[in-house]
């Protein structure tokens, strides 16, 4: 008790130490603000004075060509503001709209992040990416105060927002963030089971206007990864298994985002992991060493195919994987670090003149009060110094470096000539264009109308549409589906079910038990810190302990069993107990008793196999596709009413 209280007194007194300096540093970081830009007029024409000098500059005159903007606001900025442009990472929002300072309990994420106020005035950054998700009025109140700090520093440089996915149905911490006013989609590897290209690109479109409404200019995302290692974490956030379907809707969402080009209308797609992250191995989660891929099946150019979709379509940015593509280049160094993969397969095979962008926290530890969050992913370059590390990123051809904010250490590597800034103003090329594309060096404010987005019943109903066609009937002995409406049910494992007058309070009074089930996670995984125990998947199969609970409730009476399907779980047991089952793709609970009562008819099709045991897990190549022996159900798989 003892030891629990004086814990407790450190985490209280660090806290009241941070806060306190963090208050000081913000006084003293915003003496370094200017004036507002004001407002030039000539022939009529209104134009932003930027960089506060009375006169028209290149850079912010809005008829010139954007090369020759670019190549003014270069030419005006200092080795400080050019070192800040070349890093992305996770920025605060106060929950009145203001900018975070200080870190709050109220969110866990801000003891992560440094003062707001540090990184926009004393580090010189202009690229954000947020996970706040505060009413829509307040999101668009702290946009417009960030783009106002934008605005004052001393060459007026605007403020680039990026997002993860927010249009899950699932309020569950996860790499997408749940946002209520968002209208609700089913996930990635949903819209792989419905494989329309037209729905996805719909969906892209929806997204970029309610990322725009707020300010979200830069999507993190679509995964083009193949989904070929089932056990890997991240296979929720793929569209499944085949690398042709996977490349159809890879392309349909960012033609959806982004539009036919890159313009004020649109939000610009950042697609990843390149070459392709799906064959981890082991399954294995490469945010944590050794971070290999696995290409035992001497697979690499399949899973290329997804990312030369993205490529046709001219998607803005690319983020490469963390890992170590074992065997295929020279050096077995992770995916940013790798001079072959960065400027051999995508600069000069690919001819890719977009921005290439880091995967997060490649470069420094991160930690929270003193403990270890999440190791540096610096695979194969563990051994280098922080600066070291540094220079190999840049060296091998990036341009954003993701998760980190060490633009004081990237100056006085150019000051001394470790780093030619003729090579950093190339990445600059390419980071000032996507902002003067987008729009925001004229036009970075939002008005509140545009928050009307948010109740267009269209992109509501679409949504619902998706989740339905999302839904894959796997099972279906005797046609125990759909329900009738006079059926008695038992509700297990179901969490925000709303009451329905079919529900029974006991298995005894039940005709029909229904049942909810999540993919299995974390057996088997020796996690050395925070993060890992977050996001690493470990073994698919059920525990001996589970399958002893389950199976007798299921064997007791007629049973339908629904499971979310984050990854490719092994349902044989669970299989054999129920007389239904249905692969559920983070769908709301009230759409899936909606198809169960027969309200409308199940059409989605499996989008990646379904294992039956470890044995074929362990037996299967991670780089190859539709290589499970003896699979529970196969690519495909679906069944309808009749």
């Amino acid at each position: 008790m003892y030891s629990f209280l004086s814990l407790i007194g450190l985490i209280i007194v660090g806290f009241s130490s941070l806060y306190i300096t963090r208050l000081i540093d913000k006084g003293n970081n915003y003496t370094l603000l200017g004036e507002e830009a004001p407002f030039l007029s000539i022939n009529g024409i209104k134009y932003r004075d930027l960089n506060k000098n009375g006169k028209l500059d290149i850079y912010e005159d809005k008829n010139q060509t954007i090369n020759n903007r670019i190549d003014d606001l270069i030419s005006k900025m200092t080795i400080e503001e050019k070192a800040g442009s070349m890093f992305i990472t996770m920025i605060g929002v106060d929950q009145d709209g203001g900018l975070m300072e200080a870190p709050s309990f109220s969110d866990p994420f801000s003891f992560l992040m440094e003062s707001s106020s540090k990184m926009l005035l004393v580090k010189k950054m202009n690229h954000f990416n947020i996970r706040a998700a505060h009413p829509k009025e307040i999101m668009l109140k702290w946009y417009n105060s960030i783009q106002k700090i934008g605005e004052k520093t001393r060459l007026g440089i605007p403020i680039t927002i990026a997002s993860d996915p927010r249009h899950g149905v699932k309020n569950e911490f996860g790499t997408s963030i749940y946002t209520p006013y968002f209208s609700k989609w089913p996930s990635a590897l949903g819209f792989g089971a419905i494989g329309d290209s037209s729905l996805v690109k719909e969906h892209g479109d929806i997204v970029r206007q309610e990322y725009k409404a707020i300010g979200i200019k830069l999507a993190l995302g679509p995964m083009a990864d193949i989904a070929t290692e089932p056990r890997w974490t991240r296979v929720n956030g793929t569209f499944g298994e085949d690398a042709k379907t996977n490349a159809r809707l890879t392309a349909a969402y960012i033609r959806g985002i982004q539009g036919d080009s890159i313009g004020k209308h649109s939000v610009a797609a950042m697609v990843k992991h390149f070459p392709g992250s799906g064959p981890v191995e082991d399954g294995k989660d490469t945010h944590f060493p050794p971070g290999n891929q696995s290409y035992k099946g001497g697979n690499f150019e399949h899973h290329l195919i997804p990312f030369e979709a993205a490529f046709d379509v001219n998607v803005a940015s690319v983020m490469p994987f963390y890992s170590i593509a074992k065997g295929i280049t020279g050096k077995d160094v992770g995916g940013s670090y790798n001079k072959e993969i960065i400027t051999g397969l995508l600069r000069e095979r690919y001819n890719f003149d977009g921005i290439i962008c880091s995967d997060w926290g490649l470069v420094t530890d991160i930690k929270i009060l003193g403990k270890l969050f999440k190791p540096a992913s610096a695979h194969g370059v563990e051994h280098l110094s922080t600066e070291e590390r540094l220079e190999r990123l840049i060296t091998a051809g990036g341009d954003l470096i993701g998760g980190e904010s060490l633009s004081v250490l990237l100056s006085k590597l150019i000051y001394s000539k470790k780093i030619k800034e003729e090579r950093i103003d190339e990445s600059l090329r390419r980071i000032m264009r996507e902002k003067f594309r987008l729009g925001l060096f004229d036009v970075p404010y939002l008005d509140e109308k545009g928050l009307a987005v948010f109740n267009n019943p269209e992109s509501i109903k679409k949504g619902i549409e998706a989740q339905k066609k999302s839904l894959v009937l796997l099972k279906n002995k005797n046609n125990i589906l759909p329900l009738d409406l006079k059926t008695k049910i038992y509700l297990h494992g179901f969490q925000n079910i709303s009451e329905t007058k079919f529900k029974v309070t006991s298995i005894e009074k039940a005709d029909i038990i229904i049942a909810k089930l999540k993919s299995p996670k974390g057996e088997g995984v020796e996690a050395k810190s925070l993060m890992q125990k977050l996001l690493e998947g470990g073994r698919l199969d059920y525990t001996k302990k589970q399958l002893d609970e389950l199976i007798p409730i299921f064997k007791s009476k007629p049973t339908v069993v629904v499971v979310s399907l984050q990854r490719p779980a092994i349902l044989t047991e669970i299989n054999n107990a129920s007389h239904a089952m249905i692969a559920d793709f983070d769908v709301s609970d009230d759409i899936i008793f909606e198809l169960i009562f027969g309200d409308f008819s199940p059409t989605g099709k499996l989008p990646l196999q379904l294992p039956s045991s470890m044995e074929s897990v362990y037996e299967q190549y991670e780089d190859v596709p539709f290589d499970l022996k003896n699979a529970l159900y196969q690519y495909g798989h679906g069944l309808t009413y009749e």
